[in-house]
């Protein structure tokens, strides 16, 4: 393992790795708790100079407090607020479909997001969510650990956690198996057991997802809980038993369990604490359309989103920075006519006569050095949120032949947007126009353009014509990305995706 004093990383499997970068004693429970106490008073170095260490707080006393143990939980989305723009499952996501276009294409400075763009990403470099994701499960494991051996903690409070942590499970696994496929199913911290693990069948790992999200929604507080887990707040970024049902009407759609997905998705639509809202107002902080939502956390920004979707006049750049992406034209023409999404929330700027369409969604994006405190604020991250619950249950009522109830709902999003009504007769007719919707309401937010092809099998149609006008060649093997080439040759019980 060693080469003279310093340890040879390429030779340590991917979860000793973690455990080393973590440490014996776990020294980001301490992170954590100070990432705690910059986000109360909102925000670490970026929004508050960073208090004196605590030296009290280790990993044997972090489980007998309520206000430390709530911080290694909070200390997950204080990363997820952090994540470059280039890393964003948006970007790459985008990239990958056929809803970005990459400036310069194949000769931007940017080789990782080339191979995005491309659908050439290879096992050898490290580009995409794998170890990302399982850092993020270690600590997530390592807390339903202390969490459900601690006798110290307030009850209320060590179940909500607990939720709070399974949640993040099945939140990470759901992207993990739709980024990979079978994947290695660790639910527990010691890396002596991770780093022999094989992968695991897609089927069981979404056993296990909705079990973790069951098992949130009842240990999850129905209402949005402020730092002292003990008072209501406006602010909706912990997870709460919404944020659980509408992840498991989600995981039942993509596999095909239409009955309960269009369970849950009811008892999020006929809950008084969402709402469809103008379009512009849809990714506002607290916005009542927002189920989970990402505080930002850095001095003089908004969200990750609006830094690099937002183009500056000067248009988007070839060069290894910010502002490298643009919409492509697959999704500006999905756009009907008359569709009032494709006027708020997708602008442009022209540049030597040619027009570049963005994502405006989001629509603060450049640095406003007032903005010192989460207080000057005015839009957050949204993870989960009401329209996309009314795009699965009419995708599960329309697979269930409710035709007339699939209607209504499909059609709340387009009243929305603008447009008629559609007046659709046949299940195959209206199953193209959901998917359609979905790629119209939902493009650039999380993934969805790139999952949603892969689990209706249009995958391929689409992105062989995309993939060759882009300059590359599609491979039926591209809709799953590689498993990292050192991380094979350190576990021999792993086996690469076909065609890598």
């Amino acid at each position: 393992m060693k080469k003279g004093n310093k340890l040879n990383v390429s030779k340590i499997n991917l979860f000793e790795r973690i455990n080393i970068g973590i440490g014996k004693h776990n020294g980001w429970y301490f992170v954590c708790f100070l990432l705690m106490i910059y986000i109360q008073q909102t925000s670490c170095k970026k929004f508050l100079e960073i208090k004196p260490p605590i030296t009290s707080t280790t990993s044997d006393n972090v489980y007998d407090n309520d206000a430390t143990a709530a911080a290694t939980l909070i200390g997950i989305f204080t990363k997820l607020s952090q994540t470059s723009g280039e890393s964003l499952i948006s970007v790459r996501s985008g990239l990958s479909s056929d809803e970005l276009e990459l400036h310069g294409g194949s000769t931007n400075a940017n080789k990782n997001l080339v191979k995005f763009y491309l659908n050439a990403l290879t096992p050898e470099a490290n580009q995409t969510y794998w170890e990302t994701f399982f850092k993020y499960l270690h600590t997530v494991n390592t807390a339903i650990e202390g969490l459900s051996n601690s006798n110290s903690l307030t009850p209320n409070i060590k179940e909500h956690l607990l939720g709070e942590a399974k949640f993040m499970r099945a939140l990470f696994y759901f992207y993990l198996v739709n980024y990979y496929g079978d994947v290695p199913l660790a639910l527990s911290s010691d890396y002596r057991i991770n780093n022999t693990l094989e992968r695991t069948p897609i089927s069981h790992v979404y056993f296990q997802i909705i079990n973790d999200l069951e098992d949130a929604k009842k240990l999850l507080s129905d209402e949005y809980l402020d730092l002292s887990n003990f008072k209501s707040t406006t602010e909706r970024v912990r997870p709460t038993k919404w944020a659980a049902i509408a992840l498991l009407s989600r995981v039942y759609l993509y596999i095909s369990d239409w009955a309960n997905a269009e369970l849950q998705a009811t008892e999020i639509i006929n809950s008084t604490k969402f709402e469809l809202l103008p379009l512009n107002d849809v990714f506002l902080k607290n916005s009542k359309e927002a189920i989970l939502q990402l505080q930002p956390v850095n001095t003089g920004y908004n969200t990750v989103e609006g830094r690099i979707f937002i183009l500056p006049t000067t248009g988007p750049t070839s060069s290894n920075s910010n502002y490298p992406v643009y919409l492509s034209s697959n999704l500006l023409n999905a756009f009907e006519s008359s569709d009032n999404r494709r006027n708020s929330w997708v602008n442009k700027v022209t540049v030597s006569s040619k027009d570049y369409y963005y994502p405006y969604k989001y629509k603060i994006g450049v640095f406003n050095s007032s903005i010192t405190s989460v207080s000057h604020v005015k839009e957050y991250s949204t993870i989960l949120r009401l329209g996309e619950q009314y795009l699965i249950r009419a995708e599960a009522r329309a697979q269930l032949n409710r035709h007339s109830d699939a209607l209504e709902d499909l059609n709340k999003i387009r009243t929305r947007a603008g447009l008629d009504p559609q007046l659709l007769s046949d299940k195959e007719t209206l199953l193209a126009a959901i998917f359609q919707e979905r790629q119209v309401e939902l493009f650039t937010e999380w993934g969805h353009r790139w999952l949603d092809m892969k689990r209706t099998n249009r995958v391929d149609s689409i992105m062989s014509k995309v993939t060759s006008d882009k300059g590359g060649e599609w491979s039926i093997n591209w809709s799953l990305y590689p498993l990292p080439l050192y991380d094979i040759q350190q576990n021999e019980r792993l086996i690469q995706n076909p065609g890598y």
